[in-house]
């Protein structure tokens, strides 16, 4: 018995270091480049994760080189928009696919799945006839319209509408309740970890996102963050230490909404994992 148990201790404490490792190799770069972002002079190329005379003026030059309230606040309304859009629409559209019976259904999903395999530089092309045609160019509406409805976020809610338990369904049909109070006050609740797992990934493809309003806008000022932070790499790359600041600026509110949702992004993917 207490052989069993000192073997058990041991395999737990590997476990966990192997754990503890594998977190040091992935949060590696990012600890680098955020110690990076408080040194300067020859000492930001060295390899040391701690320096002993931390410093800010590299954020206070990123503050002074860039609009940085600004390009946050086109940042913001960009991803908020896109991440209101892709909840209530694909919550909409996932409903009926669990949840009623009609024609077409198994067609209708695999349409959607098809679409999947398209490469996103194909479907920027028609985004952008499409975004031109309806005189949409270099405004924030252009930025956010296209891809704001996901199919990932579509079949991932629908998953989720067919773990409620469907006595509920058609309790509350008997009861007399219309389909969309049954949306709104039964299944919607019943997906919030599964929401708020889509939250985090619009999230985070939207305030790190480069290429798209590049192509859209012609305005700088309207720039999102990750694209504004394109300037310090073209005239700063020989300051490294402005690109890590500007770079840890723009991760901070990634960490943040995280930590935020942490809690249902956790429950969404170990119900995934117990299904």
């Amino acid at each position: 018995m207490i052989k069993k148990i000192k073997r058990k201790n041991r395999s737990t404490i590997l476990a966990y270091l192997g754990l503890i490792l594998i977190s040091l190799i992935c949060a590696g770069p990012f600890l680098w480049m955020l110690s990076t972002s408080f040194k300067t002079g020859q000492n930001i190329y060295s390899l040391e994760f701690f320096t002993a005379h931390p410093t800010l003026n590299n954020y206070l030059g990123v503050f002074k080189f860039l609009s940085v309230p600004r390009y946050i606040w086109n940042t913001l309304v960009i991803t908020l928009s896109s991440i209101a859009i892709d909840v209530v629409f694909s919550a909409l559209c996932a409903y009926p696919l669990a949840c009623m019976e009609f024609k077409g259904k198994k067609i209708i999903m695999g349409i959607l799945i098809s679409t999947m395999i398209i490469p996103a530089a194909a479907g920027m092309i028609i985004n952008y006839l499409i975004i031109s045609n309806v005189h949409l160019l270099n405004s924030l509406v252009g930025v956010i319209l296209p891809g704001s409805v996901k199919v990932f976020s579509i079949i991932l809610l629908r998953q989720s509408y067919l773990g409620v338990p469907k006595e509920l369904i058609e309790a509350a049909r008997i009861d007399g309740a219309k389909e969309t109070r049954i949306w709104r006050q039964i299944m919607v609740p019943g997906i919030m970890p599964s929401v708020s797992t889509v939250v985090i990934f619009d999230f985070i493809s939207r305030w790190n996102e480069f290429l798209w309003p590049v192509i859209v806008l012609q305005d700088p000022k309207k720039y999102p963050l990750a694209t504004a932070l394109s300037y310090l790499n073209g005239s700063f790359n020989y300051k490294f230490g402005y690109i890590a600041a500007g770079t840890v600026i723009s991760i901070v509110p990634i960490v943040l909404v995280f930590l935020l949702c942490q809690k249902n992004y956790i429950e969404a993917i170990s119900g995934a994992v117990k299904g």
